[in-house]
C-alpha cells in the first residue's frame, strides 16, 4: 500500500509540476504579448510624434526669400568667418537636415542685378539661428590676374553684424539622419568641413549611439577653422574620433595639439586607422580630393549606396561659356549628326543641339539668352526654367530633382526636341 501511495503522490506531483510549468509558460507568453503590444503602441506613438514634428517643421518653411539679420560675425581662421543669422521677423526657424545649405540673394555693389550663392550650414540644427562659414576665395593660382571670388570676398569685406540678408529655406540632398546607428566616416577638406561638421554636431546633440570618425584636411594652422567647436564635440561624444591632416605644416605647427598626420586625406590613410570599410562615408571638399577619395573608396570595395558626396563652392568654377568643349571635326566624306532642335521661346532663338555644350545653361549663355544662375551645380535653383514642350535629361554626373514641367538649365540636356520658356 505504501508503494501505491508513493506512486500516487508522485503522479500528482508530476501533474502539479506540469500544471505549474504550463501556467508559468502561459504567464510568460502573456507577458511577452503585453510587451509586444506595448512596443507596438510605443512605435505608433513615436511615428505619430515624428509625423507631427515634420508637419510643424514643414509649416515653418518659407517660399522665396526671407529676411535674416547677421547677429554675429566671428573670425574662425585666416580669411574664414562664420555668420550667425537670425530671422528678422523673430519667428522660430525650421530644423534642417545636417548637411543642407542656404541660398543667398546678394546685392553686390557694381553688379547689375543680385547674385545668387549657396553656403552650407556649418552647425547643428537650432530653432534660434542658422550659421554659415565662408572662406575668402582668391584668384586661381594659375591665373593671378583673374578676379577673386565675388560673393565670398563681399561677405568677408562688406557684410557686418546687424546687416540684413535675403535667404531661401534650407535645401539639399547631401544630408545625414543623426538618429541612425550605422557607423559613419565624415570627411571634410578645407572649407568643405562645414556640412560634415553640421552632421557631427547633430549626432552629438541627439546623443546617438554611433561610432563617428571625422577626417579634416587643411594645409596648416592658418586654414584650421572651427577647431574649438570640433574639440568640444569630440569631448562630448566618447564614440567620436577626430583625425586632422596638415598637408603643408608650418614650423610652428605641432603634431598632436594641432594635427595628427602630415599628409593629405586619402583612403590609404583610412585603411591605416579604420578597422574596416563598413561605414557610411560623407565627403565634401575640393574637386581633386573628392575625385581621388571617391575612386579609391570604390576600389576598396565600399558600396556606392554607402558613399555620399558634395563639392563645395560653384560646381565648375568656370567662367561663363568656358565649359563649351571643342567640337571634333567630322571625318572627310561624313556629315555630323544633327542634334534635337532646342528653342528658347521668349528670346526667339532656335538651334540644333550641339553635344559640345555640357548643359542648357552653357548653350543659352553662348547664344546670348539670359538665364539667371548661381551655383552651376543644380543646387541653388536660380536657373530653373519652365518646359513648354519636350523633355530633358540630367547632364553627365548630375543628380538633381525638380518639379515636373521644369528643368535646372545648369545640369540638364535636351532629351529630344525641346522648347523652353526662356
Amino acid at each position: 500500500m505504501e508503494s501505491v501511495g508513493a506512486v500516487i503522490v508522485g503522479i500528482v506531483t508530476v501533474q502539479l509540476l506540469v500544471l505549474l510549468c504550463g501556467q508559468v509558460q502561459q504567464s510568460r507568453r502573456s507577458s511577452q504579448q503585453r510587451q509586444l503590444s506595448f512596443d507596438l503602441l510605443q512605435q505608433r506613438i513615436d511615428a505619430a510624434n515624428a509625423l507631427r514634428v515634420r508637419r510643424e517643421q514643414t509649416q515653418l518653411l518659407w517660399n522665396g526669400n526671407r529676411k535674416f539679420v547677421v547677429q554675429h560675425k566671428v573670425e574662425e581662421a585666416e580669411s574664414i568667418c562664420s555668420f550667425y543669422l537670425v530671422p528678422h521677423d523673430g519667428k522660430e526657424l525650421p530644423q534642417f537636415r545636417p548637411g543642407q545649405y542656404l541660398t543667398f540673394r546678394v546685392n553686390v555693389p557694381g553688379q547689375a542685378k543680385p547674385v545668387t550663392r549657396c553656403y552650407s550650414l556649418s552647425d547643428g540644427p537650432d530653432p534660434k539661428y542658422y550659421r554659415i562659414t565662408v572662406k575668402r576665395v582668391p584668384p586661381p593660382r594659375d591665373s593671378p590676374d583673374a578676379p577673386p571670388g565675388l560673393i565670398s570676398n563681399h561677405f568677408l569685406d562688406n557684410v557686418q553684424e546687424s546687416d540684413i540678408l535675403d535667404v531661401q529655406a534650407p535645401r539639399g540632398h547631401f544630408a545625414l539622419d543623426p538618429n541612425q546607428t550605422r557607423p559613419v566616416v565624415l570627411i571634410g577638406g578645407g572649407v568643405g568641413i562645414t556640412p560634415v561638421l553640421s552632421m557631427l554636431a547633430a549626432i552629438v546633440n541627439c546623443k546617438a549611439e554611433r561610432d563617428v570618425w571625422l577626417f579634416y584636411g587643411v594645409r596648416n594652422r592658418h586654414d584650421h577653422a572651427l577647431q574649438e567647436q570640433i574639440d568640444e564635440l569630440n569631448q562630448q561624444h566618447d564614440r567620436t574620433r577626430i583625425v586632422v591632416c596638415y598637408s603643408q605644416p608650418l614650423a610652428e605647427d605641432t603634431r598632436g595639439p594641432d594635427y595628427e598626420f602630415a599628409e593629405r586625406i586619402s583612403v590609404s590613410l583610412m585603411k591605416r586607422v579604420l578597422d574596416s570599410n563598413n561605414y557610411d562615408f560623407y565627403i565634401c571638399g575640393p574637386p581633386a580630393m573628392m575625385t581621388n577619395v571617391l575612386a579609391d573608396l570604390k576600389e576598396w570595395g565600399v558600396p556606392d549606396n554607402r558613399v555620399f558626396s558634395e563639392a563645395f563652392g560653384p560646381a565648375s568654377g568656370k567662367a561663363v561659356g568656358a565649359s563649351k568643349k571643342e567640337k571634333p571635326a567630322a571625318k572627310e566624306g561624313t556629315t555630323a549628326k544633327a542634334g534635337p532642335k532646342v528653342t528658347f521661346e521668349r528670346a526667339g532663338v532656335s538651334l540644333e543641339w550641339d553635344d559640345s555644350f555640357e548643359n542648357l545653361l552653357d548653350c543659352a549663355l553662348d547664344k546670348n539668352v539670359s538665364i539667371d544662375f548661381g551655383c552651376r551645380a543644380g543646387s541653388c535653383g536660380s536657373c530653373l526654367v519652365a518646359i513648354k514642350s519636350g523633355k530633358v535629361a540630367n547632364a553627365a554626373g548630375a543628380e538633381t530633382e525638380h518639379e515636373e514641367g521644369t528643368c535646372l538649365a545648369c545640369v540638364s540636356v535636351p532629351d529630344g526636341e525641346l522648347v523652353l520658356d526662356a
